[in-house]
């Protein structure tokens, strides 16, 4: 068996409750539909992820004037499905019991012990949510699950969220040039990866 990785190789079957303080990291399924879609009608949620071609119809939809791709049923399915998959684990970020976002682990390369990572938060911004989430998802991808490598993108416009993982230890590896068309313009989408040595080095520092 290689070094890291759990018997059998790197699974993402299991999804443990993960918490650091009042932070609480949650199996999100179906039931956490309503509230996670609620939040992802959130502008900047919407604008961010590149879910929109238009900062007009993200605040359409913050506002209940435009409707969302999925609708309530089918959102509810896919968490279901998502919570059932061997491929990825999604969490609902929890802050005093209240629901602020998600986050998860994702696209699972067994063989390669090699995964993505993805999250975006509606509420609790600026007090190191984020940044406390991904260190509880972190910590579990490299030393429950076994990976090698965890791999994501972000978009130019949110350099919030590229300090963010900077500070974590991800380094930028490459750029997808004019990948999001955004109110008319082009924004570049960067590919930032960390390896499970440097997350051990990050942690002692």
């Amino acid at each position: 068996m290689r070094e890291g990785a759990p018997e059998g190789g790197p699974s993402l079957c299991e999804v443990p409750e993960l918490a650091d303080g009042e932070l609480a990291l949650r199996a999100a399924d179906g039931r956490h539909a309503r509230s996670l879609g609620a939040l992802m009608r959130d502008v900047e949620v919407q604008v961010l992820t590149g879910s929109v071609s238009s900062t007009a119809e993200a605040e359409a939809l913050a506002r209940g004037e435009a409707e969302p791709d999925l609708s309530s049923a089918q959102l509810r399915a896919v968490y279901d499905r998502w919570a059932g998959a061997e491929d990825r684990a999604v969490w609902a970020i929890e802050v005093d019991g209240a629901v602020v976002g998600e986050v998860l682990l994702l696209d699972l390369d067994a063989e390669n012990r090699v995964g993505g990572m993805r999250l975006w938060l509606a509420r609790e911004r600026d007090r190191g949510i984020g940044t406390r989430a991904l260190r509880l998802v972190l910590d579990h991808a490299f030393g429950t699950v076994g990976l090698h490598r965890v791999g994501l993108e972000v978009y130019a416009h949110n350099p919030r969220a590229v300090h963010v993982y900077r500070k974590l230890g991800f380094v930028l590896e490459g750029t997808l040039r004019e990948a999001l068309l955004l109110d008319g313009r082009w924004v570049d989408c960067h590919v930032m990866g960390l390896l499970r040595h440097e997350w051990a080095a990050a942690r002692r520092a």
